[in-house]
């Protein structure tokens, strides 16, 4: 790789990781999880080492945090507020002790004593004491310079205002975390994504009145600038907290000795779901004060200080309910509801517990204690169970054998194919008998793949149907605009808006209307199949009437796809349905115009979200120019495009392959549709 493309890669990167700072920071905002940061920054650290001449006034060693906000007055540190270096494994704590034995000149097998410190995930805040007394509270900031946040800092009830104790400093900066328990956090999920940003939001207001109405603590651990402090080790300061009147971590321990910072990493970890507040790691640091100040620092972090983090994508919560969702197809999927847990910097609720027999399998239970995992973008799930924590009284789950919604029986279809019973269990109604399924089916009529009706989402289906607005698809095409004025949250303007994009709607492509039915096993690319093979709507209606085994000449669709359509059509309210949606839309015949576009026998593959503009009209500006769209890297895909936050797997398999990677505006650069 050239040095210029080294450079441009490098300050794309510095430029993201600004963008996070400063999201983070600033506008208490989490753009991306823990683990995706940290990664990023390992990134540039390592381009930073392997190519000395990109360090600049930009490196991540020279920046912490971001620079202050401009709603409240700026104050320098008298001591700067330090970031800490990261460790991830054993490994990482054998280099860090070594590193500081080697600078100490002390033998292999000198014991050093470390403070092992968990570590809030909430926000920093430095406060300094004159003679006793509270006299300013600042935020990190960037680290050199904070927020003058006074004002709000003295509405918490764990910050002492006046400390009378005679061996107190005569001044000192004493720094720790504000932070929010989870019990209290639940009363204010609806207007703050997680508890570290709910802390963040509630000292960053105007008025120090809204702030005092919110449950924040204080948790003290380290200082800054001191004048008379008498003590020598960083664990009797911690005791002298106590003292004082803050509060400390009841977790807090001195240990000596890599093996026993894992096993009590360890067993922080494992009981890390019984704590009311969030910990991302351990914080270690060198106990004596004197070796701390012969070790200095390095940049931005001290080099007597570390922090284990926890794992990104696994931690330890319990089972509080077993609740049954009933997807469109009739699929009964079991739904942990778990005591609310950070993962990689998302508040996790809700884990998947995927079907009847993982539940058997792992045997899973309500009140358990679990493991529970989250990787990238896959839905959180059940790991593994502590039986050794499970109560006493606890009762095997047993899977209903009627659906929860309608009643009707549940059941485990025969798969020819596999010779077994499918793994899930479902609904045996048929067709919008089933309210949950009915609801399910409303959602999937008017998804972006399908109908794509801008402003009726989710929530919306879910009221509209509990209030008799809609039970079928052809109901949103005549929907009582007077009625819906008339609620909560609406207006003439937004109905409006509502109509607009209803009407706008009312013609539609084959292929997207096949897909809306939301026929089992037929996906996107068998609809594209199928409108292709019949090319009107009023062939795919009249289909009751003809042969099902002719669809089996349709490359691409197979016995099991032809089932489900024959069950489809045998279904009246399904027939019902079509004929009344034929009254109300046009359905666009298929064009038979011959394969020309500028992307002919191109394919291609979409990850990470586009800019102003979405996948589904992507693929169909893919299709109409002759290219074909795919579901997964192989050897067949001639591109991927890649958006904001792309699967990292993806482009990773599209590399090994030698696929050729675009962006946005090289894709439309193939079409000539750039400016």
């Amino acid at each position: 790789m050239s040095k210029k493309l080294i450079k441009d890669n490098y300050k794309k990167k510095i430029k993201l990781i600004n963008v996070y700072n400063r999201r983070y920071y600033r506008d208490n905002k989490s753009d991306v999880t823990d683990a995706e940061y940290d990664v990023l920054k390992k990134e540039i650290l390592s381009l930073e080492n392997k190519y000395p001449y990109l360090v600049s006034k930009e490196s991540i060693k020279n920046t912490i945090g971001y620079k202050p906000s401009k709603n409240f007055k700026k104050a320098i540190h008298r001591v700067p507020m330090l970031s800490l270096a990261n460790a991830f494994d054993e490994e990482d704590l054998v280099n860090f002790e070594k590193k500081i034995l080697n600078f100490l000149s002390q033998k292999n097998d000198t014991q050093i004593s470390y403070t092992a410190e968990p570590k809030i995930d909430g926000i920093s805040a430095s406060l300094s004491y004159k003679s006793g007394k509270l006299v300013m509270g600042l935020s990190r900031g960037d680290g050199k310079e904070g927020e003058d946040i006074t004002s709000n800092l003295i509405t918490i009830k764990d910050i002492p205002k006046i400390i009378l104790s005679k061996d107190f400093p005569e001044e000192i900066d004493i720094r720790g975390e504000v932070f929010i328990q989870n019990s209290d956090f639940s009363n204010l999920r609806e207007k703050f994504a997680n508890p570290r940003n709910a802390a963040s939001g509630s000292l960053r207001q105007k008025n120090p009145e809204d702030t005092k109405k919110i449950p924040l603590k204080f948790i003290a651990y380290t200082f800054g600038f001191v004048k008379g402090l008498k003590i020598k080790t960083q664990f009797e300061y911690l005791d002298k907290l106590s003292e004082w009147g803050f509060k400390t971590n009841p977790l807090n321990k001195l240990i000596s000795g890599v093996k026993n910072l894992i096993k009590n990493y360890d067993e922080v970890e494992k009981n890390r779901s019984d704590l009311d507040f969030d910990i991302d790691g351990i914080v270690y640091k060198v106990n004596e004060f004197e070796l701390q100040k012969r070790l200095g620092n390095v940049a931005n972090a001290p080099r007597w200080a570390i922090a284990h983090k926890f794992s990104s994508n696994k931690a330890i919560s319990k089972i509080l309910d077993i609740d049954i969702q009933i997807g469109r197809t009739g699929a009964l999927t079991p739904v942990a509801k778990i005591k609310s847990v950070n993962i990689g910097g998302v508040l996790v609720s809700n884990a998947t517990l995927h079907n009847e027999d993982e539940i058997n399998r792992k045997d899973i239970r309500v009140g358990d204690t679990v493991t529970v995992e989250r990787a990238g973008d896959v839905i959180p799930h059940i790991l593994s169970v502590d039986f050794n924590k499970r109560p006493k009284n606890s009762i095997k789950f047993i899977f209903p054998n009627k659906c929860p919604s309608c009643g009707a029986k549940t059941i485990k279809e025969f798969n020819f194919i596999t010779k077994k019973n499918d793994a899930v269990r479902r609904c045996s109604s048929e067709g919008y008998f089933c309210e949950k399924i009915s609801i399910e089916k409303l959602k999937h009529f008017v998804s972006k793949d399908a109908f794509n009706i801008d402003g009726f989402g989710k929530k919306i289906v879910e009221s509209f149907y509990k209030l008799n607005l809609i039970k079928f698809p052809q109901d949103i095409f005549n929907l009582n605009y007077n009625i819906i004025e008339k609620l909560d949250g609406w207006g003439k303007l937004s109905v409006e808006n509502l109509r607009y994009s209803i009407n706008e709607k009312k013609n539609i492509s084959l292929d997207r209307f096949i897909y809306s039915m939301g026929i089992r096993h037929i996906g996107l690319e068998n609809a594209k199949l199928l409108a292709k093979y019949f090319g009107s709507f009023s062939k795919f209606k009249d289909l009751s009437n003809n042969k099902y085994k002719e669809l089996l000449n349709i490359d691409g669709i197979g016995e099991t796809q032809v089932n489900s359509i024959k069950i489809f059509f045998s279904n009246k309210t399904n027939i019902k349905v079509l004929n009344e949606l034929e009254k109300v839309l046009t359905v666009k015949d298929v064009s038979t115009k011959k394969n020309r576009g500028v992307l002919i026998n191109k394919t291609f593959l979409i990850t990470g979200k586009l800019d102003g503009i979405s996948r589904a009209e992507v693929k169909s500006m893919i299709e109409e120019n002759s290219g074909t769209t795919v579901s997964s890297v192989s050897k067949k895909l001639n591109y991927l495009i890649v958006g904001d936050k792309p699967t990292k797997n993806k482009i990773e398999n599209a590399k090994k392959l030698k696929i050729e990677i675009i962006n946005q505006n090289q894709f439309l650069k193939m079409l000539n549709k750039t400016n």
